[in-house]
């Protein structure tokens, strides 16, 4: 009898939770946008009568439910605790950690979607590059799980083959390998990219390459964020770690670039201050996701100009390389296409500099 009521009090307060729960979610206004994960929210699905009929409502509500569940945060970082301590887990959400850093399952390596990446390269080579008398770089940016995973037991790609098809598929290119002058510390804990105040190694092999002044340290001056730095990773794994700080390397040459976003049509600093207010710090470097940049630099050491055809890795790396160009022009054709390139960007005898993370390269039709 006793029993009886113990399960009987025991499914009431289940039924008053998920009652309270259900009041919560139906009266409360959707979120937008989800600042754990970076990624907007599903919204409420439109009613229409072939909606329902067809199905295709109860889907979309079903994902806006889950997205917009009261305490949404909460219980995925409880999830990912029971997961990763109490199931041993290797992963959640295809995320490990390791020496404290955090880092995604990248596996197996897609010959497939490196491919299609290297052909739309070589579309861009074609169609600009190829009678331009231009001097073409490439380096490949390896992934964190590069210095990471191998050691710890966790699967990962095939980079050798990655960087031998990327050669193979370029052969127009001067290839420059990285991975000698980056290690694991070179990264974020938290966060998928390398880290700035590291990168005078990977610098300098850069510039001695394209014959260019090469940076030292004492160049530039070290300056601490005045904001703590949670990667992309924190939200994604939702496990707890401790926030990072940011450094930026200042230095006369940044201090007097100028950098015109040809979106926006706006001009901004090589290290923005508005970007302190952004939802990704990462944007401080060069305006983060932009299609196209030009950065101007008054006090160059020779006219010659560069291009960088890159992703967000170059936002921390192309304040290094400043010292010697008039202008340097940012291309990211995962939001700009190749075919209207010629609108906005003279290809006449510049420097072209290729550089792409293993990330991008991996993941099929990313780049336009």
């Amino acid at each position: 009898m006793q029993s009886n009521k113990i399960h009987r009090l025991g499914a009431m307060v289940l039924a008053a939770l998920w009652l309270v729960l259900t009041v919560f979610a139906w009266c409360l206004p959707p979120r937008a946008l989800s600042e754990s994960e970076r990624r907007p929210l599903a919204q409420p699905p439109q009613v229409t009568v072939q909606d329902i009929l067809d199905g295709s409502f109860m889907k979309e509500f079903e994902t806006y439910a889950l997205d917009q569940f009261p305490g949404r945060d909460s219980f995925r970082k409880l999830k990912a605790l029971f997961h990763y301590y109490a199931l041993n887990r290797a992963d959640n959400n295809e995320i490990y950690l390791a020496e404290d850093h955090a880092a995604k399952l990248l596996y197996p390596l897609d010959v497939s979607a490196v491919e299609l990446a290297m052909s739309r390269l070589q579309h861009v080579y074609d169609k600009y590059l190829k009678d331009a008398n231009a001097q073409i770089y490439m380096a490949v940016i390896p992934d964190k799980s590069f210095y990471l995973a191998p050691a710890l037991g966790y699967p990962t790609m095939d980079y050798d083959a990655m960087f031998s098809l990327v050669q193979e598929k370029a052969p127009w290119a001067e290839h420059i390998s990285l991975t000698d002058v980056l290690d694991i510390e070179d990264y974020y804990k938290t966060d998928i990219h390398w880290r700035q105040e590291n990168l005078l190694p990977v610098a300098q092999k850069l510039t001695q390459t394209m014959n260019l002044t090469v940076p030292e340290e004492q160049d530039f001056t070290k300056v601490s964020v005045d904001r703590p730095f949670y990667g992309v990773y924190y939200g994604q794994a939702a496990l707890p770690m401790q926030a990072e700080t940011m450094y930026l390397m200042e230095s006369s040459v940044t201090g007097a670039c100028t950098v015109y976003d040809h979106e926006t049509g706006k001009t901004m600093q090589v290290y923005d201050p508005s970007m302190l207010e952004s939802k990704d710090l990462y944007d401080i470097f060069l305006g983060g996701a932009k299609s196209l940049l030009t950065v101007e630099n008054p006090n160059a050491k020779t006219d010659r100009e560069l291009i960088v055809f890159r992703d967000s890795f170059a936002g921390a790396l192309v304040p290094l390389l400043l010292q010697d160009y008039a202008a340097v022009t940012l291309v990211d054709i995962r939001y700009i296409s190749p075919e209207v390139l010629g609108n906005f960007v003279e290809f006449a005898g510049q420097d072209v500099l290729i550089l792409y993370s293993t990330t991008v390269l991996n993941t099929k039709g990313i780049l336009k």
